[in-house]
């Protein structure tokens, strides 16, 4: 029954989606090239405000918890698993405090409106998981505009989405750049969940009256441990609140 519901539902979810999307990319345009960073990340936000709220019409919502307090103005990394395509969304959104910027895979770098633009723009690098020699230098560029800026990385070490839910192995080295170049940072797990149920079926449609949860850790400084405890540790983190 459930399934049959979410047909209606998630054609409206998917309408909004792309009507967000569209409308947004001239205004990200407009707002970065005529009024600067503090305009177009504003922009970005109230992007993902409306893209993150599209999933109540399929009757999915979207939380944060914070186990520990996480400090502004400071460089970041969070770390977490990844389930799916909201869990960038409602990051962006539901922390949006703390100016995120991803590694994400170089095809997201064209072809989506708004996506695309401010992965590009916004501070975020793009990366191709098949050259490493590729990566390694966007990896590098990330950690020293986080060092240098005071902004946040966001780096899901599975490399890919968890169609069911379990977390796939972490990959250090990304991580591992990240730490190295910024060498001021705070690493933050985050224990996301639920995320993959939307996607349940496939990418239609979506599955429905799910809440998605986000799980803030406690920030461990980069500088206070050796990267193989604090690799343990993060990782250890994040899989122990999985559902």
């Amino acid at each position: 029954m459930q399934k049959i519901l979410s047909y209606p539902l998630s054609l409206i979810t998917y309408t909004l989606f792309l009507f967000f999307i569209c409308l947004f990319q001239p205004i990200q345009y407009i707002c970065l090239n005529v009024f600067g960073y503090q305009a177009h990340k504003k922009s970005v936000d109230i992007l993902n405000f409306f893209l993150i709220n599209t999933l109540l019409a399929t009757l999915n919502t979207a939380s944060v918890e914070f186990r520990a307090e996480v400090p502004e103005g400071k460089p970041l990394i969070f770390v977490s698993n990844h389930q799916g395509t909201f869990d960038i969304i409602g990051m962006a959104w539901l922390l949006r405090k703390y100016h995120l910027k991803y590694v994400s895979k170089i095809e997201l770098g064209k072809g989506i409106p708004s996506v695309s633009y401010n992965l590009k723009h916004g501070g975020s690098v793009l990366i191709d998981r098949k050259d490493p020699k590729q990566a390694l230098p966007q990896l590098k560029k990330l950690a020293e505009y986080i060092q240098t800026n005071k902004r946040t990385a966001v780096i899901y070490p599975e490399g890919t989405r968890s169609r069911d839910g379990k977390p796939g192995t972490f990959a250090p080295n990304g991580l591992k750049i990240l730490c190295k170049y910024a060498p001021d940072a705070l690493v933050v797990p985050i224990t996301i969940n639920n995320s993959w149920k939307i996607f349940r079926y496939g990418g239609f449609p979506l599955g429905i009256c799910n809440r998605l949860q986000f799980i803030v850790h406690e920030p461990m400084a980069v500088k206070d441990y050796d990267f193989n405890t604090l690799f343990e540790k993060t990782e250890k983190a994040v899989v122990g609140d999985i559902v």
